[in-house]
């Protein structure tokens, strides 16, 4: 029996009609005028009013989305004259803030690089572990097939981003890709590998050639679960159920390591650090826009935050990524992520007369934009019992295409999540529609990781400036590493030659005179560290888009 609600049924049987017709066809790419004419319409990014210009810090003027301007316009949630910077807990070279893939991939730098395992601190908010590296499903981009290379890859990534990457970044990504797959090889992963043992690739939207490597559809969950073995071996400190909440800094203007807050024993801690990097990750629990997310439960934009009350430069936080394909139903998983490898591997949307109005691969905010319009502008969604609107995705056709069990094989946790309702994706298409996905922005940084404040390293997606103002899909994954991997080697570096001076908080001063000096007045403070739900509706995306 069919998990979904009769009034669906009829749409349903619409799909099932026209598949036979469907089967090896497809809409031709969109041109260049008609993407960017979709992407003005109706892409959330182009909603003018949705965003302002910053109006304090380095980034002064900046156009970000009002909950970032919130975030950023916020009081501070300590004052230097609360925290006693002279009771130190923890006395250390390098902190890495933030346990994913490019923090992980730090610590094992820096300890390679010669920095004592014991002077060596990793802090995170949640367990360890718990981030949006470990979420990823649809694959990692590297150039490792004959007809690929590094320079094809680069292209790609410059013109999804639509020219606006910062050039040096994008090309150490691609560059260092290949190597970050030999890496996790050398460490376990067991990347999909065809019967004559060489990798199974799948395209993805925005690229011009088969570059997707993948572990079925938990890609990021089986490379995290390696790395985090790895740490646990090598036995390096941590701890969980911790967030930084400040920087601390140095009389020589230097980042000196951080305010620690420990939720579990609800007090304040102090790690003295000669070098911190920041992998905070993305921003999806301040739900630009009131759209759902895929994002884990710690996506709060906590070390933008902090970057930028010590002084750090921003770019690109205006971006926004919206994944096409977040479930529409049923209600229990809105916003969680069905990967692109979906339609890389056949599946194709569909509007309620079963018919396919897309090419299923442009770059993710073509496609976002283009199932939002056919929902909203052409009001060919299909319409839930909550209210909701969303497009099919037919996955049926990815068995029908590439062979029986295809779907078993390769899309283990998407099977078994909609099995819990009912719902066999074997047999019937999926519910989506866009879902808040990625922070295409961030603090800005080098080739060496460095921001413009001494001592303060970062990488991954609390990062702007690699995939400029879209990213293609798998290379958040592969920048986790490329980055994580150099922060650790530029952290190790820089150690060597640091002096720290006097500990101070007196930039918390300083912020709370831009405030002031700007006229805001709130009382709103950040970071906030964890979303809160009581009480508020969250399904909203639907009247903002209206």
């Amino acid at each position: 029996m069919s998990g979904y609600p009769e009034s669906m049924q009829e749409s349903l049987r619409l799909v099932e009609k026209t598949r036979p017709d469907r089967v090896g066809k497809a809409l031709p790419e969109m041109t260049a005028d008609e993407k960017e004419k979709v992407l003005q319409d109706w892409h959330p990014d182009f909603k003018s009013d949705q965003k302002r210009a910053l109006k304090i810090g380095p980034s002064k003027g900046m156009l970000v989305p009002h909950e970032v301007a919130d975030n950023l316009e916020a009081h501070t949630i300590i004052k230097p004259g609360e925290i006693d910077l002279s009771n130190i807990d923890y006395d250390v070279d390098v902190l890495i803030i933030g346990a994913g893939g490019a923090g992980l991939s730090a610590a094992f730098l820096a300890q390679e690089k010669g920095i004592p395992t014991e002077k060596i601190l990793m802090v995170q908010k949640l367990r360890l572990g718990d981030a949006n590296s470990k979420m990823s499903q649809g694959g990692i981009q590297a150039a490792v097939a004959p007809d690929d290379n590094p320079a094809i890859h680069y292209l790609d990534v410059i013109g999804g981003g639509h020219y606006e990457n910062k050039p040096e970044l994008a090309e150490l990504l691609v560059k260092e890709g290949p190597d970050v797959i030999r890496w996790h090889e050398e460490f376990g992963v067991m990347y999909d590998k065809l019967e004559d043992g060489t990798m199974q690739l799948a395209p993805g939207g925005g690229t011009s050639r088969k570059r997707m490597l993948s572990c079925k559809d938990y890609t990021g969950l089986e490379i995290t679960r390696v790395l985090i073995d790895e740490f646990l071996s090598r036995e390096i400190p941590f701890v969980e159920l911790t967030s930084a909440v400040e920087f601390i800094m140095d009389d020589k203007g230097q980042v000196a390591g951080a305010v620690l807050y420990d939720m579990d024993h609800d007090e304040y801690l102090i790690c003295r650090a000669k070098v911190t990097v920041l992998a905070t990750g993305g921003f999806g629990r301040l739900h630009i826009q009131g759209f759902e997310t895929t994002n884990h439960y710690g996506s709060t934009n906590d070390g933008v935050v902090m970057a930028y009350h010590a002084g750090a430069n921003l770019r690109d936080l205006d971006s926004t990524q919206f994944h096409p394909t977040g479930a529409a139903f049923p209600e229990q998983i809105v916003g969680q992520l069905c990967t692109e490898k979906l339609r890389a591997r056949g599946a194709q949307p569909l509007n309620i007369d079963g018919e396919l109005f897309v090419y299923p691969l442009e770059t993710r905010d073509v496609e976002a934009s283009a199932l939002i319009r056919e929902c909203y502008g052409r009001e060919k969604g299909i319409v839930t019992p909550t209210g909701m609107r969303g497009i099919w995705l037919d996955t049926p056709l990815i068995d029908v295409i590439n062979g029986d069990g295809t779907i078993e094989r390769e899309f283990a946790s998407m099977l078994r999540n909609f099995n819990k309702f009912g719902i066999d994706i074997r047999k019937e298409p999926m519910l989506v529609f866009p879902t808040l996905h990625y922070q295409n922005g961030g603090v800005e940084i080098n080739a060496r990781c460095e921001t413009n404040v001494p001592g303060l390293f970062a990488a991954g997606e609390v990062t702007g400036g690699v995939h400029g103002k879209n990213r293609l899909m798998g290379n958040s994954q592969l920048e986790l590493y490329v980055f994580g991997r150099r922060a650790g080697v530029f952290a190790a570096e820089h150690v060597k030659n640091v002096e720290l001076g006097g500990l101070t908080l007196s930039h918390l001063d300083r912020y709370e005179k831009w405030l002031d000096e700007a006229g805001i007045e709130t009382d709103r403070k950040a970071p906030i560290l964890l979303p809160e739900y009581r009480g508020k509706k969250t399904l909203e995306h639907q009247i903002k888009l209206l």
